[in-house]
């Protein structure tokens, strides 16, 4: 194991090239950049692909295709060119395309504040896209966060054939902190083969199942695109295939629910109150914990390390016995919400929110959990 200072974005790179990633197309937009620069220059060296394209759009949809043609791919983003990359993202979804997107947040809408940290792409990460679908999206907030999500990310859309979305803000993206690389052998990578196939059913399965590894060079020529399909990959618009097909793409993910959902828990065993957050956010609100923890007030954290699908029956079994959340995040307004449809009646709900680019403080939210 290595230690080394590095910066978030090229932490996230590094771990990208462990998991094994060998193809990048991307387009360059702060706060961003450092990801695309650092797989510029590596990738070539061990023989992989990395294009610069005209925009996002296509960048997406040059990792979609080298995804189908056996690459684990990868492109990087921030808000603007985000919304650019719905449409393909929708065709990700519909066709069962692994690919990994990262997002580093920034205020917005429009161009915004290129350069200051946001967390308001929450709700753009699920609904972005158009149409009923699943996503998964992960949001880690420390060093050794970044390293062991971005290969879960990897893991994630191998194993349930579809785009991951790796959340971050400006601030844990442009931080520098010391890190433990771990030695690849204790890395477990899910690694990338397409499966031979024997006939055309390329999309058929049991409900819960996810569809088959396909390689367009292995087997028969298949079909795939962003229109709905039947089990061939053929366009239909025949209700009872429409409605299976649409349940088979929702149920490959929420039938696996343990093997996705993944969280942190600070002093969270005798919490009266909890403190909800994620990120950049969540880093300050552990501080924000032990120091009202060492002023006699029981609180805790419950950090979310998955974003989508969002950690319901987790939180469910916390408010059996908390009756105060403090949702805290930087945005006007957005997982509060998931939090209100999460939590009885009973429990009193307050959000710490705020959209100016300024990171809060372990203090902005102590002060929050006194006055709670």
């Amino acid at each position: 194991m290595a230690r080394e200072v590095l910066q978030g974005n090229i932490i996230a790179a590094r771990a990208a090239i462990a998991a094994g990633c060998n193809f990048y197309a991307g387009y360059p937009i702060t706060p961003s950049s450092e990801v695309a620069q650092y797989m510029s220059i590596e990738l070539p060296k061990l023989g992989y692909d990395f294009i610069q394209m005209e925009d996002e759009i296509a960048s997406l949809g040059a990792c979609i295709g080298a995804s189908l043609a056996g690459k684990k791919t990868l492109t990087a983003t921030s808000g603007p060119g985000f919304s650019l990359m719905q449409e393909q993202l929708g065709m990700a979804v519909m066709a069962e395309i692994p690919v990994v997107i990262i997002n580093v947040m920034r205020g917005g809408p429009s161009t915004g504040l290129p350069t200051k940290p946001s967390q308001a792409d929450i709700m753009q990460a699920r609904w972005g896209t158009h149409g009923d679908h699943p996503i998964i999206a992960v949001y880690p907030a420390f060093s050794d966060e970044i390293y062991s999500e971005t290969i879960r990310a990897f893991n994630l859309a191998e194993q349930f054939r579809t785009p991951v979305i790796l959340l971050m803000d400006e601030v844990i993206a442009k931080a520098h902190e010391d890190i433990d690389i771990p030695e690849p052998r204790y890395i477990s990578i899910l690694e990338k083969h397409g499966d031979k196939i024997e006939d055309l059913n390329i999309y058929d399965r049991q409900m819960g199942e996810v569809r088959p590894r396909v390689d367009f060079f292995e087997g028969y020529a298949i079909h795939i695109d962003g229109l709905e399909h039947d089990k061939h990959g053929w366009p239909t618009t025949d209700p009872e295939t429409v409605q299976k097909m649409q349940t088979l793409r929702m149920q490959k993910i929420y039938n696996y629910l343990d093997d996705i959902i993944k969280y942190k828990e600070y002093y969270m065993d005798d919490a009266e109150i909890m403190v909800f957050s994620f990120g950049v956010s969540a880093r300050a609100a552990v501080s924000a914990v032990e120091k009202a923890r060492e002023q006699g007030i029981k609180v805790g954290l419950f950090q979310a390390l998955t974003i989508w699908p969002f950690p319901k029956r987790e939180l469910r079994e916390r408010f059996k016995r908390i009756k105060k959340v403090l949702t805290v995040e930087l945005n006007m307004g957005q997982t509060k919400y998931e939090i209100e449809r999460v939590a009885p009646c009973d429990v009193e709900q307050r959000d710490l929110l705020r959209a100016n680019g300024i990171p809060f403080t372990p203090q902005d939210i102590l002060q929050a959990i006194k006055e709670f």
